[in-house]
C-alpha cells in the first residue's frame, strides 16, 4: 500500500458484490475446507504468484532481491511478483476473485481481505495448521489487527504497521498558560486545554483543525460495533457524549472555523501558519517546517494523539494467501518469509512504517533517538504502537466514513442534536451495511 500518510482504500460495491456471488457459486465458508488447490503441508514447490499494492515505483529492487533470496533457499519455487496501482486496487481485487485469478499471496489491509475472507476466498490462517505455527512470530496486536470479527480468525500474516505522532506548537501552549512538557493525554484534558487556549487568545488560536472520526470515537472509549460486526453502535451515550464536547468545543473556538471542510493538507497548513495548535503528522513535515516555518520547528513537541483507552490508534498491512491456491505449501511459506523479522526490519529500515514481527521495536533502531528529524518521530511512534489497536472496523467502507463526517458536521453546525447525528449516521451505515 502506498507508505505516506497511512490511507485506506474503499472496499467498493463491485468487489463486495463479486465476492457474495463467490460463495452463492459454492466457494464454501470463510473458515471450512482448503478450498482446493494442494495441501499446505509438505514441502514449498511450484509456481505461485505475489501482488503488492503500489510498492514497485520505489521498490523494486528491494522486491526482486526478496523474490530472488526465496527462490535459492526454495529451489522448488518460482515466484512472479505483480504490483498494482493505488488506484482502482479495490476493484482489480474484486476481478480477481470473481474470476478465480486472486494470487497466490495478496498485499491486503483488513478492510480489503474482510469480503475477501467472507466469501472464501482466503485462507483462515487460525485454522490452517501450516500457518497457524507461525502466530507466535508476530506481536499479538499485529495478529489481532488481521483477525476479523464474525469470520473466526485471521486472514494475513502481519506485515507492516504504522502510527503517527500528533505534533503540538509549544510556544502556543505557553502563551496560553498551558504546561508545554505537559500535553493534553486524556480526552477531558484536551478538551480543558483547548477551552483555556480559545479563551487566552481571544478566539484567535484553535487547539485542533478537524473534526472527530471514527478513531477518536474509539480512543475516547466509545463501542463502535456490536461483537459481529453486524450493527454501528457508536450512537451509544458516550458516543453522544464525545460529539457534545466537540460541538461546545466549537462553538467556543477550540476549533478552527473551517474544521468542517479542512482536508489533511489544510489542517497542516494550518499549523504551519500557527493558527492551530496540535496536528498529526510525519517525519516529512519536520523536514518542511524547518525549512518554512523555523520558528514552529523550534518549539515543535511530538505527542500521541489523546485517548482515555490507554490503547493508540494504529493502522495495518498484511499478506493473506488464497485458499484457491494450486501450491499452498510454497504461498505460506514466502508469505512467512516477507514477513518474518529480518525481513520486515529491513524493510522498515528503508521506509517510515514499522515491523510487526515480536520484538522487533525493541530495537535500539525503535527506542533510542539518533538526533535527526527522523529519529525523533519513528521513536516517538514505535512507542505508540505497543498495545496500539485498529479502531476503524473492517466493515466500515468509506461511504460509511462520508456518511459519519456529514452528520457530525450538521451536529457542530446545530442542524442536528449530537444525539439525532450519530442515530442517523448509525442508521445509514447500517443500511448500507446489509446491502453489502
Amino acid at each position: 500500500m502506498p507508505l505516506s500518510r497511512p490511507r485506506r482504500a474503499a472496499a467498493t460495491v463491485p468487489l463486495l458484490v463479486a465476492a457474495l456471488a463467490l460463495t452463492a457459486c459454492g466457494s464454501g465458508d470463510a473458515g471450512s475446507g482448503d478450498g482446493g488447490g494442494s495441501s499446505a503441508d509438505g514441502k514449498p514447490e511450484g509456481d505461485i504468484t505475489f501482488q503488492t499494492w503500489n510498492l514497485r515505483a520505489n521498490f523494486k529492487d528491494y522486491f526482486e532481491g526478496l523474490v530472488k533470496d526465496f527462490e535459492k533457499q526454495n529451489p522448488g519455487v518460482k515466484v512472479t511478483w505483480r504490483d498494482q496501482p493505488a488506484e482502482h486496487y479495490a476493484d482489480k481485487l474484486s476481478a480477481d476473485a470473481a474470476g478465480g485469478t486472486l494470487p497466490d499471496v495478496v498485499n491486503v489491509s483488513p478492510d480489503l481481505s474482510h469480503p475477501l475472507a467472507k466469501a472464501g476466498v482466503l485462507m483462515n490462517l487460525d485454522e490452517e495448521k501450516a500457518a497457524a505455527r507461525f502466530k507466535g512470530d508476530y506481536t499479538p496486536e499485529a495478529w489481532q489487527g488481521n483477525t476479523l470479527p464474525g469470520l473466526g480468525g485471521s486472514y494475513s500474516f502481519p506485515w507492516y504497521l504504522n502510527t503517527g505522532p500528533l505534533f503540538y506548537n509549544k510556544a502556543l501552549f505557553r502563551e496560553a498558560g498551558l504546561d508545554p512538557e505537559k500535553p493534553p493525554k486524556s480526552y477531558d484534558e484536551l478538551f480543558a486545554a483547548a477551552d483555556r487556549m480559545a479563551r487566552q487568545s481571544g478566539g484567535r488560536t484553535a487547539t485542533l483543525a478537524g473534526t472527530p472520526a471514527i478513531e477518536d470515537f474509539g480512543r475516547y472509549g466509545v463501542r463502535l460495533m456490536n461483537d459481529d460486526a453486524t450493527k454501528f453502535t457508536y450512537n451509544e451515550p458516550k458516543g453522544v457524549e464525545l460529539l457534545t464536547k466537540y460541538k461546545e468545543l466549537y462553538d467556543r473556538g477550540g476549533l478552527d472555523p473551517q474544521a468542517l471542510t479542512n482536508t489533511p493538507e489544510k489542517s497542516g497548513q494550518k499549523f504551519l501558519e500557527q493558527k492551530v495548535a496540535m496536528n498529526p503528522g510525519s517525519a516529512h513535515d519536520l523536514d518542511t517546517f524547518k525549512k518554512n516555518a523555523p520558528t514552529l520547528y523550534r518549539n515543535l513537541g511530538i505527542t500521541e494523539a489523546p485517548n482515555n483507552t490507554g490503547r493508540p490508534n494504529m493502522y495495518v498491512m498484511g499478506l493473506a494467501v488464497s485458499r484457491q491456491s494450486r501450491h499452498k505449501a510454497a504461498a505460506i511459506a514466502f508469505a512467512h518469509f516477507v514477513t518474518d523479522r529480518k525481513n520486515q526490519e529491513s524493510f522498515a529500515h528503508k521506509v517510515a512504517v514499522f515491523p510487526s514481527t515480536k520484538g522487533s521495536l525493541d530495537d535500539p533502531y525503535w527506542t533510542k533517538d539518533d538526533g535527526t528529524d527522523e529519529g525523533r518521530v519513528r521513536v516517538a511512534s514505535a512507542k505508540m504502537l505497543k498495545g496500539a489497536v485498529n479502531y476503524t472496523p473492517v466493515v466500515m467502507s468509506e461511504e460509511m466514513k462520508t456518511v459519519l463526517r456529514n452528520e457530525v458536521a450538521k451536529a457542530l453546525q446545530g442542524k442536528k442534536t449530537p444525539r439525532q447525528a450519530l442515530d442517523d449516521a448509525a442508521a445509514q451505515s447500517d443500511k448500507l451495511l446489509r446491502q453489502s
